[in-house]
């Protein structure tokens, strides 16, 4: 990443074009490996999962958070 630090050596605050540049010149380096696609799982296999009230509650909302 560009350095963006001030004289006294501390970060000074960069724009999002800034990072958005800089991810970009850094992307051409990134390899990804191809990954296998898992096969898909049945519902009626998955049973012994416990979770709390409070996800329970957080999992339920999330299709309210984007609208």
């Amino acid at each position: 990443m560009t350095n963006h630090a001030g004289a006294a050596g501390r970060e000074t605050e960069f724009t999002l074009a800034q990072l958005r540049g800089d991810c970009a010149r850094m992307a051409p380096h990134w390899v990804v490996p191809m990954a296998d696609v898992p096969a898909p799982v049945l519902p009626s296999s998955i049973h012994g999962v416990v979770v709390s009230s409070a996800s329970a509650r957080l999992v339920e909302a999330m299709p309210e958070y984007g609208q």
